[in-house]
């Protein structure tokens, strides 16, 4: 066995590589071993033991097993010992979709040797995604459902905390916030961190169901119960029985029907329509609305005591303009899903990334998906500009002619992003685009000294005299800071 397998000295590793050949187990180690994740790699015949140390392995790449049918055989072991541990493909495209078609749910990514750095990026990133979001029980949905509660933001530090703390009781939960902020996404995070994880999740849109037939799709009805009912058939209370019934839009609901889910709240009982049989079931609730109740109640539209017999344990859901420094992560996300799904990824210039940081999003997150879905459309494999987006999203002019791009990195500010240099696509004037770089970041480091030259010029590491003079060049004085760009020499 080769050195790197042989030692039980050496600290646990956080990622273990299956690969039978010998040569790319020695590239992906070094890879692995550059970003600073200790790496243990292994044929397919030797991989168990580095499972069974503390602390636990954060990531398993799969590679060649010698066969498909091999490959196969491991992945149900590996799943079999450890149905959470996150577990990357590694293959050539072929392989690949030739093995994804054989496999259960359980993959993180598919990765194309050889490796590419940005690949690799983007399922680390998914990887501390899906461990940041994984229950302290050790609690955990595929990862693939965990996409859409992603955001470093201390208000969505704060639900997470709220869910795993309401998780494991069953009190029926109120969630409040407006259209398109995740809702049902939290509902679902609330779901499947329960002891209900196993039983179904059934969610149900009150306010998209017609009145007349919203009792009969909460409770179910019998054959010839009223026309058109030429079956007996389960109402969702049934359905979600041992699990989760998610009413969505609940302050949609009639003053008439809330009456009739109140009393099923109060005894755990009900009848489907046209019958008086009483059918008992086991069902934690989960409400949400973006409709204010406590206004609602006032106005005689929402019963107050069903009121209190939902918010038992609120949580609001955030609007997306509350928490602008997720943008990166949920773009980057939204960019990787399309590109699964056949569409070319498209990269923001920072001009772009800076007015969809002004923007308000009244759409909240199903906005910026739409968005990004039409971006994609427009402008496959391409960089997208300040002046490429709609224009109700230009809400910032950029401040220069810079047309650089950047690929979304999660956690990533949106003012911070390492940028790679990229040629516009109607070509640049360079000269006239350095000065303007140095007029800018001249002009910045004035402002951000508090126009102390000798500050500015340590900021820039120019000498003072330096500074000076570029400061004549430009015309840039402090009682007037407003002159505009230079013009080319």
């Amino acid at each position: 066995m080769e050195e790197e397998n042989a030692s039980h000295l050496i600290p646990p590793p956080a990622v273990v590589v299956i690969e039978d050949d010998a040569e790319k187990r020695r590239h992906l180690h070094q890879i692995f071993d550059f970003l600073e994740y200790e790496t243990a790699t292994c044929d397919h015949s030797t991989w168990e033991s580095y499972l069974d140390g503390e602390p636990a392995v954060k990531l398993l790449c799969l590679g060649d097993c010698g066969s498909n049918k091999a490959r196969l055989d491991v992945f149900r072991r590996i799943k079999a010992k450890d149905p959470y541990l996150p577990v990357v493909l590694l293959g050539d495209k072929s392989t690949l979709q030739r093995v994804s078609l054989e496999l259960e749910v359980g993959i993180l990514a598919q990765i194309e040797l050889p490796l590419r750095y940005q690949e690799i990026c983007t399922t680390l990133q998914k990887l501390e995604a899906y461990h940041q979001n994984r229950h302290p029980n050790g609690l955990q949905r595929a990862p693939e459902l965990f996409r859409n509660l992603l955001g470093d933001s201390p208000c969505i530090q704060r639900v997470r905390k709220m869910i795993e703390k309401v998780a494991s009781s069953d009190a029926s939960v109120l969630i409040t916030g407006e259209s398109g902020s995740g809702k049902e996404v939290i509902a679902r995070h609330i779901h499947y961190q329960s002891r209900r994880r196993n039983k179904p999740f059934v969610p149900l849109n009150c306010g998209a169901i017609p009145p007349d037939l919203l009792e009969s799709e909460l409770f179910g009805h019998e054959k010839g119960a009223f026309t058109g009912a030429i079956t007996a058939r389960q109402g969702r209370f049934e359905m979600a029985d041992g699990g989760t019934l998610f009413l969505d839009e609940i302050g949609d609901m009639s003053l008439s029907m809330q009456v009739k889910l109140l009393r099923v709240l109060q005894e755990h009982a009900f009848e489907r329509v046209g019958s008086n049989r009483s059918i008992t079931v086991d069902v934690r609730i989960v409400a949400a609305t973006h409709v204010n109740l406590d206004k609602a109640i006032t106005e005689g539209r929402f019963r107050e005591d069903l009121f209190y017999r939902l918010n038992v344990f609120p949580i609001e859901a955030p609007a997306l303009r509350e928490r602008v420094e997720d943008l990166p992560l949920l773009i980057n996300d939204l960019v990787e899903r399309l590109a699964h799904d056949g569409y070319g990824r498209i990269r923001l210039a920072p001009s772009a990334a800076q007015s969809l940081s002004h923007y308000q999003w009244p759409g909240n997150v199903r906005e910026l998906a739409n968005l990004i879905e039409r971006l994609t459309i427009l402008y496959p494999n391409n960089v997208v500009e300040w002046h490429d987006l709609p224009e109700k999203y230009q809400s910032q002019a950029p401040t220069n002619d810079s047309r650089t791009e950047y690929t979304v990195a999660p956690s990533a500010d949106l003012t911070e992003i390492s940028v790679a240099p990229r040629l516009p696509r109607r070509g640049i004037d360079l000269k006239s685009h350095l000065s303007q770089l140095e007029f800018n970041y001249i002009k910045e480091a004035l402002e951000e000294c508090d126009w102390v030259v000798a500050r500015a010029a340590k900021r820039l590491s120019l000498g003072r005299t330096t500074l000076v003079e570029k400061m004549r060049k430009f015309g840039l004085l402090r009682q007037d800071s407003s002159y505009p760009p230079p013009a080319p020499e």
